[in-house]
């Protein structure tokens, strides 16, 4: 990077700080209320920008790319289909969330269930955002902004060194957001950095459709389309990564844990002035999020028509392409971009995790009488020690084995299933008692792990073994015998998210619970819901269900 790029880098990032200070300096940080939740006073727009920022990371936008380089459109089923899972939170969970008043998920399914049930709801949240989503979200951003950017040889010093110094930075900066800040700094830069990646997002397609158009954005296109018709087919084989199948089994239980579960994601919302805003700011995060394709999925394809088989591996994509078109005034705006969004879900999640300490368990298993202002200290507390334990294990991340990210994101899935089924039969049903939701939320993790690390790898490794007895070489029937061999792990998803809530209904027709639910309702915001929720909730579900038709 040159000296132009240096200064642009260091003022968008400076700009950010600034403008998030200038808007959290009169919040009472002190209160629950306006650490966790910025005071309850979030408007739509900056709701929207945070939920954005807290999903769009380095590794989302270098991996999807990847991904769309190697197989094409079908990838963007996790973006548009999240459009869809925002609608339904949107229109059919927050009312019942926000009406209670609470701060945190397991805050609710202690009202529904009971303050063990929550505690280990807590634990899982925990356990995924601090041992496995903050490490790798440094790590990757770390890795993906040194290879773009070429910073070893900037900087001249080995690549290990810049992972190192890339981790502590976003760590450090992150920390003092999200610690000492708060939600509403957190979602204030959110926002501000949402504004700034779709504008330097958008920019690498432009730059990269005029390359293939002769500098004509509308003939690049054109000639996108019609030398890689195989890039745009949305319908997944037995053998892509998204199979067309996963769409209506687990990709839609995988969107639903995120956008209607999800800690880090929801805190977002709770924050807003009412659920009118809480709603418009979802609804509105999710139309953009429907156009969020031409970003994380049509620049990898690009990269595909320039680069070809050139490329060492599919994750170099987007890199590739950002150092081949971006011209050199952008570039440390662009860098500057990337900085923010790796450090949005950084601090996303380290604000997330202080909230789950200091409301769900500190008072309950540390200071069962703490005043507001312990609590708030304990989750800073806590939170800071989160921040450098992740800081330290993420660099050595380098030195797993190759397939860490995709094995980590399978992990993951284990947590999904069992915590947007408790949700679910907890929003759904008042008999069913608490034994059912602790039993779904240990023994179901169990099942999933079971299923992914000892079932699948016993029967993928016979079924191979087979093939290559029979003299079967080819790889794309290789690839389709390794599919058949076990079902993808979307479809175990859903296959075990139905057994996890019918078990719970048979133990609320067998144990019902003696004391029925009754849902409290606050007093604390204006719960009116917005009026135009639905219909805007269906255009925005017709325009991701047309792009099926279109591909």
């Amino acid at each position: 990077m040159d000296t132009l790029s240096i200064i642009s880098f260091i003022g968008f990032t400076l700009l950010v700080a600034f403008i998030a200070w200038y808007a959290t300096r009169k919040t009472d940080e002190k209160s629950a209320d306006g650490y966790y939740l910025g005071g309850r006073s979030l408007g739509y727009i900056t709701i929207a920008g945070s939920l954005l920022l807290t999903n769009l990371s380095a590794e989302q936008i270098v991996g999807l790319n990847g991904q769309s380089f190697a197989q094409g459109v079908l990838v963007m089923a996790w973006e548009t289909l999240a459009a869809i899972s925002m609608i339904v939170t949107a229109i059919y969970l927050l009312p019942k969330y926000m009406r209670s008043g609470i701060t945190t998920i397991p805050e609710f399914i202690q009202e529904r269930f009971d303050a063990q049930t929550k505690s280990i709801l807590s634990l899982l949240f925990l356990v995924a955002f601090g041992i496995v989503l903050l490490p790798t979200i440094l790590y990757s951003g770390s890795l993906a902004f040194s290879t773009m950017f070429d910073l070893p040889e900037v900087l001249g010093v080995s690549q290990s060194t810049v992972i190192w110094i890339c981790v502590w930075s976003i760590g450090i900066i992150g920390s003092i957001y999200a610690i000492f800040g708060g939600l509403k700094a957190v979602a204030v830069s959110d926002l501000v950095n949402a504004i700034g990646l779709l504008i330097g997002g958008l920019l690498i397609p432009v730059f990269g459709l005029m390359l293939i158009g002769d500098g004509n954005v509308s003939n690049g296109l054109s000639t996108l389309w019609e030398a890689n018709p195989e890039k745009f087919n949305a319908k997944g084989d037995i053998d892509s990564f998204i199979p067309f199948g996963t769409i209506f089994t687990g990709m839609m239980i995988a969107q639903m844990y995120y956008w209607g579960t999800n800690q880090s994601i929801l805190q977002r919302v709770f924050g807003a002035k009412s659920l009118k805003e809480g709603q418009k700011g979802m609804i509105l995060a999710g139309f953009v999020k429907f156009l969020i394709p031409i970003i994380v999925v049509l620049p990898g394809i690009i990269a595909w028509h320039v680069f070809g088989n050139d490329l060492d591996n599919a994750d170099q994509a987007y890199p590739a392409l950002v150092r081949k078109v971006l011209p050199g005034a952008f570039l440390g705006f662009f860098a500057a971009v990337l900085f923010g969004a790796v450090l949005s879900s950084f601090n996303s999640l380290l604000n997330s995790s202080s909230t789950l300490f200091g409301v769900d368990l500190y008072r309950q298993y540390f200071d069962k009488n703490a005043s507001e202002l312990k609590m708030v200290k304990a989750g800073k507390i806590f939170g800071l020690l989160l921040a450098i334990i992740s800081m330290t294990i993420s660099p050595f991340i380098a030195n797993a084995p190759d397939g860490l990210f995709s094995y980590i994101q399978e992990s993951l899935g284990s947590l999904s299933v069992p915590i947007l089924a408790v949700v679910t039969v907890g929003i759904i049903t008042k008999n069913v008692p608490a034994i059912g939701a602790k039993i779904v939320l240990t023994v179901g993790v169990l099942m999933y792990l079971i299923s992914q690390f000892v079932l699948s790898p016993h029967f993928v490794d016979a079924a191979l073994a087979e093939a290559a007895s029979n003299g079967i070489t080819d790889v794309k029937e290789l690839g389709i015998i390794k599919a058949k061999a076990y079902p993808h792990f979307l479809h175990i998803m859903g296959i075990l998210f139905v057994i996890n809530v019918g078990f719970m209904l048979l133990m609320g027709k067998l144990y019902p619970n003696k004391n029925v639910y009754t849902p409290k309702i606050t007093e604390q915001i204006d719960i009116t819901p917005w009026k135009y929720a639905k219909v805007v909730g269906i255009i925005i579900t017709i325009l991701v269900l047309s792009t099926y038709l279109i591909f």
